[in-house]
């Protein structure tokens, strides 16, 4: 993206020239999906698929925001006064979420300012374009008020706004991999303690696709809470037996020797996921810290294969694309990625053979489905900054 053109398109909006431009990153999870808030491990890096935010403070009160990506919205316009949520805002409810709680916990807002919003994530993708927008906001408004709050307070207030300004109970992994990223690492992330590790992603000989499968998650609010309540209703029957706060503490062999206690089969699967899924993010990141691909690749199949059995997120396309990419020459691992119900799926594939990949199971992908994916290699980056 051209800082040029991002500042023309600020001055076409609002009639004037823009201060500064801010980047924040899209995320892919390499793998630990669904595990995040259930006190489990993951594995996430940010890529450089993201969200522009060109900005000028104002003299007044309002928030004036126009998307790039959703020209025929227009100009949304809110003041700081108001700041309750409003489904008539759209998109901009994520920056009176994080605006009103950026205030309630440090103060310091005190003027609205201009926005020109542009981002290169693909809607409903699964690689977090909320996330990316929420710590967009936070690191502007850090910058333009001059507020002393710190990189993971920021991290928790966007996953705030996430859960109870936007309703979606999803965990800090998109956030935390959002606000936290070093450009080539992957971050092993306890997120209980919240305590990381950033592990290099060094991959010479092989490229991460990412593989859209063009299906809107059209039900991934409603199901994420879902899944959310069947692993808390597994973890108070799990408790009856196991002095654990969340299903991220057990062990396998913890789990197997209880799990008959989880009175509803549902949930049982459910929590075996989780379980099942934060022990082998940690062997994954082990294998890849000792440079072990393929076993790492190998972790990638079967956190698949719980997320289509177990947890149950899959669709058709993503579960398509991922068996669709087994079968191609030079395939190391592929998952789906992200909170499921459409969206993205990823693959580690050998370089030379990335082309034929792409060709071979856009061609069979779209025969099977009807409408074609897309494809995009995944390069790691830094999390959220002001574009100097």
């Amino acid at each position: 993206m051209e800082k040029n053109k991002l500042y023309q398109s600020f001055e076409h909006v609002f009639g004037y020239k823009a201060d500064s431009i801010f980047f924040s990153p899209g995320r892919i999870n390499l793998i630990g999906e669904h595990t995040d808030y259930n006190g489990g491990r993951v594995f996430p890096c940010a890529i450089t698929m993201g969200t522009y935010g060109v900005v000028k403070k104002r003299a007044d009160k309002v928030v004036k925001a126009y998307s790039g990506n959703f020209p025929d919205l227009g100009t949304l316009t809110f003041s700081l006064d108001d700041l309750t949520f409003k489904k008539e805002d759209n998109w901009t409810n994520y920056l009176k979420g994080m605006i009103k709680y950026i205030n309630e916990s440090e103060g310091g807002i005190d003027h609205g300012f201009d926005l020109y919003v542009y981002g290169t994530i693909p809607n409903g993708s699964s690689l977090s374009s909320s996330a990316s927008l929420e710590l967009l906001i936070g690191v502007i408004v850090k910058a333009l008020f001059d507020l002393r709050i710190d990189r993971l307070d920021l991290v928790k207030l966007g996953m705030r706004t996430e859960n109870e300004f936007m309703g979606l109970n999803s965990g800090i992994l998109d956030q935390f991999a959002i606000g936290m990223a070093e450009k080539g690492h992957a971050m092993l992330l306890d997120t209980t303690t919240l305590e990381y590790e950033q592990i290099p992603v060094d991959l010479p000989d092989h490229k991460i696709v990412i593989m859209n499968s063009m299906t809107r998650r059209e039900l991934v609010d409603s199901e994420y809470n879902t899944r959310r309540k069947q692993c808390e209703a597994a973890l108070s029957d799990l408790q009856k037996v196991v002095n654990v706060s969340s299903l991220g503490e057990l062990t396998e062999e913890q789990f197997d020797a209880h799990q008959q206690v989880i009175s509803d089969e549902v949930n049982r699967k459910r929590a075996r996921h989780a379980v099942y899924e934060s022990a082998r993010t940690l062997r994954a990141t082990e294998a890849l810290k000792a440079g072990d691909l393929n076993a790492f690749g190998q972790y990638m199949n079967a956190s698949h294969l719980s997320l289509h059995e177990d947890y149950e997120v899959t669709v058709k396309e993503t579960d398509l694309l991922v068996r669709l990419a087994w079968e191609q020459a030079g395939t190391v691992g592929a998952r789906m990625t992200g909170g499921g119900f459409g969206g993205c799926c990823i693959a580690i594939v050998e370089k030379d053979q990335v082309e034929a990949f792409i060709e071979q199971v856009g061609t069979d992908f779209e025969q099977a489905i009807g409408h074609p994916a897309e494809f995009y290699i995944a390069e790691t980056e830094n999390g959220t900054k002001e574009w100097v």
